[in-house]
């Protein structure tokens, strides 16, 4: 896919994200405030990401301005030394590693071959079901009108299956990834409606509104208008942290639910949450190949660029804000 095409693609990408806000206050349907304040607190994400693409879709239609400016950064760019190893050090995983390889391993040079575009066989899985390979000598026949032909070829043979539980079926990629969307689903809702009920039994009395009062204070005197810019970076920090904006945000949105955090304060945070997300993008990029590197980077910082314009455009008066 050339660039210009994709950064449609990325525009569409940001409005999808805020969906998981709205699914986490479903969560808060049992209490009609409680709903009505975290709906607020999701529609912040959803109304950012909405509003910007309706302004700056027909701007990027026009002018193609994302793309030229992100050429003109790119225009001497070097070959990148960064390798797929460096790209693994994720906060995240390694909280979650030991958790999901029990129940499925990617394999990661299939996923690669296809995002380069490399052609594969069909009976190559992104589900990774052999850890140990074996390569024997396999001879093939070959005839024509006139001659026989023995070619040998090496092939590898799995010899040890991997000890997850998808390892042990021989499920088609569909199947595997329609099971795991399912039952991810199916946590996620019930781990959220647990999360909310927590916060209910803790955030109540005078603890509820000390911390209220602490999180949505404002820094004194002067420096009150610099409030926002700390939480929108503090929002990008905690995000790259997380490797998710959608991860950071949802965890806000019961906090706006339950009334601890103000609508007022999600705001900045959202926006800082939309910067540090499009580190993800940038460092994904850096793994292609060197014939490629020069337009995966260009996408990811049209991403960047595309979202340091919304929030630029919105933080310009207080009252787009």
């Amino acid at each position: 896919m050339a660039v210009k095409p994709a950064i449609y693609f990325v525009m569409g990408a940001n409005i999808g994200t805020s969906v998981t806000n709205t699914i986490v206050s479903i969560t808060q349907l049992g209490d009609r405030n409680q709903f009505r304040r975290a709906f607020g607190g999701a529609t912040v994400h959803d109304m950012f990401n909405w509003l910007t693409v309706i302004i700056l879709l027909p701007l990027e239609v026009i002018t193609h301005y994302l793309f030229h400016l992100t050429d003109a950064i790119l225009a001497g760019m070097k070959d990148s030394t960064v390798t797929r190893e460096d790209l693994d050090k994720e906060l995240l995983k390694k909280l979650t590693k030991p958790f999901t390889s029990l129940i499925v391993k990617v394999d990661k040079n299939v996923l690669y071959d296809i995002a380069s575009g490399v052609e594969i066989g069909d009976d190559v899985t992104l589900n990774k079901r052999w850890c140990k390979y074996k390569t024997v000598e396999v001879e093939e026949e070959f005839r024509n009108e006139t001659h026989v032909f023995n070619i040998t070829r090496e092939v590898k043979v799995g010899i040890d299956r991997c000890h997850t539980l998808f390892a042990k079926v021989d499920w088609p990629d569909t199947a595997v990834g329609a099971v795991l969307l399912i039952a991810s689903l199916f946590i996620l809702c019930f781990c959220l409606i647990l999360i909310v009920k927590l916060l209910n039994s803790i955030f109540r009395g005078k603890l509820a509104s000390a911390l209220k009062k602490f999180i949505n204070a404002d820094f004194p005197g002067p420096l009150r208008y610099l409030t926002g810019y700390v939480a929108i970076a503090l929002g990008a920090a905690f995000t790259i942290l997380v490797q998710s904006s959608s991860i950071f945000t949802s965890a806000l949105t019961p906090l706006v639910g339950v009334g601890v955090l103000s609508i007022e304060r999600m705001f900045p945070l959202t926006l800082g949450s939309n910067i540090g997300t499009t580190t993800t993008a940038i460092l994904a990029s850096l793994a292609a190949s060197s014939d490629k590197l020069r337009s995966t980077l260009q996408v990811a910082l049209c991403h960047f660029f595309f979202n340091i314009s919304g929030i630029a455009l919105f933080l310009s008066h207080p009252v787009y804000a």
